[in-house]
């Protein structure tokens, strides 16, 4: 629960708007440089209405992209420092099997980053996954690193964190309007509030946040089934609570992956996802009628019939997330082009929560004028062409 409303103060040394994982992470590290913070969520926490609730997450490794397999280690090492200073667990070590095609360009660039001795022959497969049915031409690899982070605990942890170190944070309050300039004025549905220095990372509502801002961001929102599926025979082998996670990749059949984690939200019930969704207005997220089409689940049901025998082919619960994905599926993590003293967290694409502790640090150090720990080159916003309008 947020803390109880205080006395508004005016004016801040930051404003960091929307508390999911990225900016609660970036409020938190301004916090720990002694900034005064104000973190902004609209909705009153917690709540389920974005992308950074639930129980798991998949944390790894292996990543084809060298940028985040070179954020990964700094990762790592920053949740274990919020698990100390929270004085809890965030983080459960089951290994990863990353699985597909031999030669497919993503496992490649997964097995580049890993190296060549966590390729797993069909002897050690059965051995760490026994309920992973491999077909012929795929390899699998085995990343020891990989996990599940506690999604909603972490959330939670940061945020307390965040308070701990001074910061305030305000929940129930919508952004109205932002007024650029050398001091930023924020206007919200209860007060107004000012500060040198702003960073936006609200999700599946940031486009709509900097278009005033004369920034038309390539962002679009997806409606994720996040699924659930029952084991035939309960407790079994084949999968449950000491089972490794699982991402398969460049399969026809499942062109954007499929992913999966041990049981943990619902006991004896495995939760595997198709990586991809259909696009959709946030405020709309929930109003499906009924009957809709739901084609990202017929796809993991085929693909849990091929590799996962051991589980029902119907999934037992089916929830929704969302993601918020650039076209190229990397983050953008910048400067707006025209106001230096606003900075940008968004399109994280569904693989961002992991990284959230650098990506905030990252966030952090744009916003303070500091040169970037690692380098937000290849998350610029203008590598996407005509972004720039006239601001409002």
């Amino acid at each position: 629960m947020a803390a109880p409303r205080q006395p508004q103060q005016a004016t801040y040394d930051a404003i960091v708007i929307g508390a999911g994982i990225q900016g609660s992470f970036a409020a938190y590290h301004l916090a720990q440089r002694h900034r005064d913070t104000l973190l902004l969520e609209q909705f009153i926490l917690p709540h389920s209405r974005g992308s950074s609730h639930g129980q798991s997450r998949i944390t790894r490794s292996a990543y084809a992209w060298m940028p985040y397999a070179r954020m990964m280690p700094d990762s790592f090492r920053l949740w274990q420092r919020l698990e100390a200073e929270a004085s809890t667990s965030l983080y459960r070590q089951t290994g990863l099997v990353v699985l597909g095609p031999a030669g497919d360009p993503e496992l490649e660039g997964c097995r580049r980053s890993l190296g060549a001795d966590h390729v797993l022959d069909a002897t050690a497969l059965a051995q760490c996954f026994p309920g992973l049915r491999l077909h012929a031409g795929e390899v699998a690899m085995w990343d020891g690193t990989g996990g599940v982070l506690f999604a909603d605990r972490a959330l939670r942890a940061v945020q307390d964190a965040f308070r701990r170190h001074g910061g305030t944070l305000r929940d129930g309050e919508k952004v109205l309007r932002i007024e650029p300039g050398a001091v930023i004025t924020i206007t919200t549905t209860t007060g107004v509030y000012r500060a040198p220095r702003l960073i936006i990372a609200a999700g599946a509502w940031t486009g709509a946040i900097v278009a005033p801002l004369g920034l038309r961001l390539p962002l679009q929102p997806l409606r994720i089934d996040v699924c659930y599926w029952r084991e035939k025979e309960p407790g079994s082998s084949s999968a449950g609570r000491a089972g490794p996670c699982f991402m398969a990749v460049g399969l026809n059949q499942a062109p954007h992956g499929v992913y999966g984690l041990p049981a943990l939200e619902y006991p004896g019930l495995v939760k595997v996802c198709y990586h991809h969704g259909s696009p959709v207005d946030p405020e709309e997220r929930d109003r499906v009628p009924p009957g809709t089409p739901r084609p990202d689940v017929a796809i993991l049901s085929s693909f849990i019939s091929s590799y996962l025998p051991g589980l029902e082919p119907r999934p037992a619960v089916v929830e929704t997330c969302l993601y918020t994905n650039t076209p190229d599926g990397d983050f953008i993590l910048d400067r707006h082009p025209k106001f230096n003293n606003i900075v940008i967290g968004a399109g994280f694409s569904g693989h961002g929560f992991k990284l959230a502790p650098v990506v905030g640090k990252l966030l952090c150090e744009l916003s303070l004028g500091e040169e970037p720990s690692h380098s937000t080159a290849p998350f610029a916003i203008t590598r996407f062409p005509g972004v720039l309008r006239a601001a409002l």
